[in-house]
């Protein structure tokens, strides 16, 4: 059981660890693009990054909601119901990213309103990332749909040769649109300046755009390599199904039902991290931001490492309830929760021993001088050491419920622990300031794990769906 556990889990940890390595690079490359704009363009990328972010998480329902039915569909051994749910997710997906495609001018525009930065030169560069980026959308959507059926169908090493794939591509291309497209223009034509496609003005934003453009290329190839990985390993495996069993009523009603809780429990979710940074920068003290974006980052660290034991909790969840093997999946989930405990207790060791080291290099490539950041951190270090253990039981919880398709529980679970998190900020933050959002927070993602835990009847229900 534990070398099932692995070998899901460590593809996705993998997986995970490249997203932020591919952020280093892209900061990299903008700042050497645009020179002298290079701050500008870092700053520029970031908030275009957070609007993609936005769009994205907003649409992680259809791999979950693909994840668990399909895993369930696997245990059971049905070949037709997998290769439904394949296509099912593959539309789904496709009118979602369509349908964000066609409405990017008023998500633009209302982004770009929202996220002002009171630069004209920074506003021109966000927008053209955007419009530039936006082609990736449908793709990225897509691979969202790929990546659960992937899982459910317990292959986690083809989504982490994608994304490793697209990230390397997303690089690559990066450099290549930005750097050397940019020398290439300047050994020809004597400057970097280049005509901006929105609004004709001439501005140093190639870098930037051809680094939104390597996004594109990059996304775009990963549904190639994912569709041909299906032709050429799957198609034996996949029956013919025709259009009317894809969008049967009663098996879209249940798919929809599914994502509909998790699009709410995804929103608050959102809703708790977008108010998390507003709160900071609430505190009208930019030491204060600048220490809880450095701390929540450390925070992602560990997230990245728990999240790959929950992707394998739901996979094999969905898994045994399918197989109606409730033994095995007693096994399964005690031992992904002694693995996510047995993880939170090694970073809690490692931020209790070497804390201000990490803080310190991070800091010092974000922020330049570290100390005053340090200074201040060494005020709320407490919370980062303690929220490992708070945060290892929901991520596996949330696995758990995927699996077993109990999107109810895991929408009621993160409305209410949204609520804790709202009520303490705003009703502690008076009192004791920085420390409430802390506090909310660290409660916000315990009760997650609690209310699940609770709410399925100690997990009884769970364990009863695979006796029936």
């Amino acid at each position: 059981m534990n070398k099932e556990i692995l070998r899901i889990a460590i593809p996705n940890i993998i997986s995970n660890i490249t997203v932020p390595l591919m952020g280093i690079a892209s900061t990299f490359i903008a700042s050497r693009a645009c020179g002298g704009e290079g701050t500008l363009a870092i700053g520029a990328l970031s908030i275009g990054v957070t609007i993609f972010n936005f769009i994205y998480w907003n649409c992680s329902f259809i791999r979950m909601g693909t994840s668990g039915l399909t895993a369930q569909a696997y245990g059971a051994d049905n070949h037709r119901e997998y290769s439904l749910m394949l296509w099912r997710s593959i539309i789904v997906a496709l009118g979602v990213g369509i349908l964000a495609f066609s409405l990017q001018y008023p998500i633009g525009e209302f982004s770009l309103w929202f996220m002002d930065t009171g630069s004209a030169e920074s506003q021109e560069m966000i927008a053209m990332y955007f419009y530039t980026r936006i082609w990736a959308v449908p793709a990225g959507i897509l691979l969202f749909a790929f990546n659960g059926w992937f899982t459910g169908m317990q292959n986690a090493v083809v989504p982490m040769v994608v994304a490793i794939l697209v990230n390397i591509i997303h690089i690559g291309c990066s450099y290549l649109f930005s750097i050397v497209g940019i020398d290439m223009l300047s050994a020809v034509a004597g400057s970097t300046k280049t005509t901006c496609v929105l609004c004709g003005s001439v501005s140093n934003t190639m870098g930037l755009k051809g680094i939104a453009l390597a996004s594109v290329v990059a996304q775009w190839i990963g549904v190639l390599v994912m569709v041909a990985v299906i032709l050429l390993h799957y198609r034996k495996r996949l029956v013919k199904v025709s259009i009317k069993e894809v969008m049967d009523l009663s098996s879209m009603r249940r798919f929809f039902s599914i994502n509909g809780d998790i699009i709410i429990r995804t929103f608050c979710l959102v809703a708790v991290y977008t108010f998390f940074t507003k709160a900071s920068a609430d505190t009208g003290d930019a030491n204060i931001l600048a220490v809880n974006t450095i701390l929540l980052q450390l925070f992602t660290l560990f997230s990245y490492m728990n999240d790959g034991f929950a992707y394998a909790a739901e996979a094999l969840t969905g898994r045994f309830i399918g197989a109606r093997d409730s033994h095995s999946l007693r096994r399964c989930i005690k031992l992904c929760l002694i693995w996510c405990f047995a993880v939170s207790f090694i970073f809690i060791g490692v931020y209790i021993g070497w804390w201000r080291d990490i803080f310190s290099l991070i800091a010092s490539s974000e922020h330049g001088d570290s100390t005053v950041l340090l200074s201040v951190a060494e005020n709320y270090i407490g919370w980062i050491i303690a929220i490992p253990l708070a945060a290892a039981m929901p991520f596996v919880m949330d696995g758990i419920m995927v699996g077993a398709t109990r999107s109810r529980i895991m929408r009621n679970s993160m409305i209410w622990s949204s609520v804790c998190f709202f009520a303490i900020l705003y009703g502690l933050g008076w009192l004791i300031d920085n420390n409430a959002l802390w506090m909310a927070f660290t409660m916000y993602m315990f009760l997650r794990g609690v209310f699940q835990y609770f709410m399925s009847d100690r997990l009884r229900d769970i364990y009863r769906e695979a006796e029936r």
